[in-house]
C-alpha cells in the first residue's frame, strides 16, 4: 500500500533508494518485524536501499519480508516481466537478498504474467504456464529455482490432485526437519523459503480456485498469511473481479480499507467514514496511470480503452533479472566462479580475519546458494593514524567500468581511486565520474566511480579515511563491474 502512495505521489513507477527511505521514514514506524524492522533502524541511521537488505547489515536479509510487499510491480508491468523486475529491484532488495530476493522476484513475475495467460486454457494450465514462464527468470543455482523444481515436479507426479499435504509434508522435510541433510539451513517460521514452498503449494495445489488456494494457504503453517494473500492476491488479478465475485454467491464483498491501524500519516480518501480511509476500487484508479506510464515508456501504446503491449523482449529471461546482472558483472564473484583468486591487502597492520569481508562478494552474490558461512561483519578499525589503502587484486585480467565501494563514515578529504594495469598502479582515466561527497549522516553508502571506457585491469584500490574525532571506517565490500 505505501509503494502504491509513493508511486501515485511521483507519478511514475520508478522509485529511487532516497525516494523508498524517505517513504519508509514517513510511513512505516510500527507493526514492523524481522528484516523490514532491521531496514527500517538502519534508514533511521541514514542508510538507504539497497544497502538495508545486505546481509552484512541486516542479519535478516534471507527471511519473507519483501515477498509480502513487492508484488504490486508486476501489477503495473503487465505481460512486461523484464520491466517488472526493473521495477521492483531496488524495493526487493531493500530488505532482501539472495534466494530471498529471487522468491520475491517470482511473485513480481507471477503478477505481471497474471494477465497474459490463455483465456481459452483450463485454470489449472494457465497456473503451470505461469509458473513455469516465471522459472526461467530465476537462476539454476538459486534456493529459491530449487523450491519451484521440487514443488512443482511433487505436484505433477502426485496422484491425488487433493493431496497437497503430501506436498507440504515433504516441503516440511526437505528445507526444515532435515534441511541440513539437503544442503541447506532452516532459519525460522519467518525465513523465505518454508514460505515461498507453501505459497506455491498452494496456487498449484489450488488449481484457479480461489477459494481452494487461500484455504490451503492458510493451513499450511508457518507464516502463512503472507504467501496466502498474494496468491489470493494473484488469482484476482488473474481472474478479474466479476469472476471473484463469482466464487462468493450471496455475500456483499467490502469495498472498503482501513490502513491506519498499520501506517502513519497517509491519506484519508473517506474523511467522512471513521473505520475506513480507502477502497479498493480507488486503490485501483490510482494505478491505472501508472500502468498506462510503464506501457508508454516500454514502447507500447493505447488506443481508446485498449491498452497496446509493447513487442515481448527476445532477450534470454536471466539478462533481464537485474540481480543476475549484477552478479554476472562483479569481478569479485565471476573471479571465483572462474576458478581464480582474490586478493586483498590493507596498509598498516591489520589482522586477517579483518579483511575477510572486504572482497568476499557476498554484497553482490546473486547466485542465490545458501551462505556456506556466517555472515562476516563489516571490517572496522581505528584509523586515527590517517588515511589507509585497500587493496584487490585477482589472478588475471578483468574488464572494468565500474569502481564500487561500499562503505561507512568516509572522510570527504581522502578518497582516492587507482586500478592496477600492466603491473603498476595508475590512477583512473580523465573523465571519470565519482562520486558525491561522502557525507557522515547518511551512514554506510554505496560509492561508485564510472570510467569512461572499459578498461583491462588486474586490480582496484582506494584510499581514504574515516571521519570524526574518534573514526571507525566501516567497509563491506570494494568490487569492480564489466558494465
Amino acid at each position: 500500500y505505501v509503494y502504491l502512495h509513493l508511486m501515485d505521489q511521483h507519478e511514475r513507477p520508478l522509485l529511487s533508494a532516497v525516494e523508498i527511505a524517505d517513504g519508509w521514514r514517513e510511513h512505516i514506524n510500527d507493526w514492523i518485524w524481522v528484516s523490514n524492522e532491521q531496514a527500517r533502524s538502519l534508514m533511521e541511521m541514514g542508510v538507504v536501499p539497497p544497502v538495508t537488505g545486505m546481509g552484512s547489515v541486516n542479519e535478516y536479509y534471507l527471511q519473507i519480508d519483501a515477498q509480502l510487499t513487492t508484488e504490486i510491480f508486476g501489477a503495473v508491468a503487465p505481460g512486461m516481466p523484464g520491466t517488472a523486475l526493473a521495477l521492483a529491484d531496488l524495493p526487493i532488495r531493500t530488505t532482501a537478498g539472495s534466494y530471498a530476493a529471487h522468491a520475491a522476484q517470482f511473485y513480481v513475475l507471477l503478477y505481471s504474467l497474471a494477465t497474459q495467460v490463455e483465456p481459452a486454457q483450463p485454470r489449472r494450465d494457465q497456473i503451470l504456464w505461469m509458473v513455469q514462464e516465471a522459472r526461467r527468470y530465476i537462476p539454476d543455482t538459486s534456493k529459491a529455482a530449487d523450491i519451484v523444481d521440487f514443488v512443482l515436479a511433487d505436484y505433477l507426479s502426485n496422484p491425488d490432485a487433493d493431496s497437497w499435504e503430501r506436498t507440504r509434508d515433504k516441503v516440511y522435510e526437505r528445507y526444515h526437519e532435515h534441511a541440513g541433510d539437503y544442503g541447506f539451513a532452516y532459519r525460522g517460521w519467518t525465513e523465505s523459503s518454508v514460505n515461498f514452498a507453501a505459497g506455491l503449494i498452494a496456487l498449484l495445489y489450488g488449481e484457479g480456485d480461489f477459494r481452494r488456494t487461500v484455504r490451503i494457504g492458510t493451513l499450511s503453517g508457518w507464516d502463512s498469511d503472507n504467501g496466502t494473500a498474494t496468491m489470493g492476491g494473484l488469482l484476482g488479478l488473474m481472474l478479474g473481479y466479476d469472476a471473484l465475485v463469482a466464487q462468493f454467491p450471496d455475500v456483499i464483498l467490502s469495498d472498503r480499507y482501513n490502513i491506519h491501524r498499520t501506517r502513519d500519516t497517509l491519506h484519508d480518501y473517506l474523511p467522512d467514514d471513521p473505520r475506513a480511509e480507502d477502497t479498493f476500487t480507488m486503490m485501483a484508479d490510482r494505478m491505472l496511470p501508472l500502468v498506462e506510464t510503464v506501457i508508454l515508456e516500454s514502447g507500447g501504446s493505447v488506443d481508446g480503452d485498449t491498452w497496446i503491449l509493447p513487442p515481448s523482449d527476445d532477450a534470454p529471461p536471466l539478462d533481464l533479472n537485474p540481480l543476475f546482472q549484477l552478479y554476472r558483472h562483479s569481478a569479485n564473484n565471476q573471479v571465483r566462479l572462474a576458478g581464480g583468486t582474490v586478493e586483498v591487502s590493507v596498509s598498516g597492520e591489520v589482522a586477517a580475519s579483518r579483511l575477510r569481508g572486504i572482497a568476499d562478494g557476498l554484497e553482490h552474490d546473486f547466485s542465490g546458494q545458501e551462505p556456506a558461512r556466517r555472515i562476516p561483519q563489516p571490517y572496522r578499525r581505528l584509523t586515527t593514524d590517517g588515511p589507509v589503502t585497500i587493496s584487490v587484486e585477482y589472478d588475471r585480467e578483468v574488464d572494468i567500468a565500474t569502481i564500487r565501494l561500499i562503505a561507512g563514515n568516509v572522510a570527504d578529504s581522502v578518497f582516492l581511486v587507482e586500478m592496477l594495469v600492466d603491473g603498476d598502479w595508475v590512477p583512473v582515466p580523465e573523465g571519470t565520474t565519482f562520486p558525491p561527497t561522502p557525507a557522515r549522516e547518511t551512514g554506510i553508502q554505496i560509492m561508485d566511480v564510472f570510467l569512461p571506457e572499459l578498461v583491462k585491469v588486474s586490480g582496484v584500490r582506494v584510499t581514504l579515511a574515516a571521519a570524526g574525532r574518534f573514526p571507525e571506517l566501516q567497509v563491506l565490500e570494494l568490487d569492480a563491474f564489466s558494465d
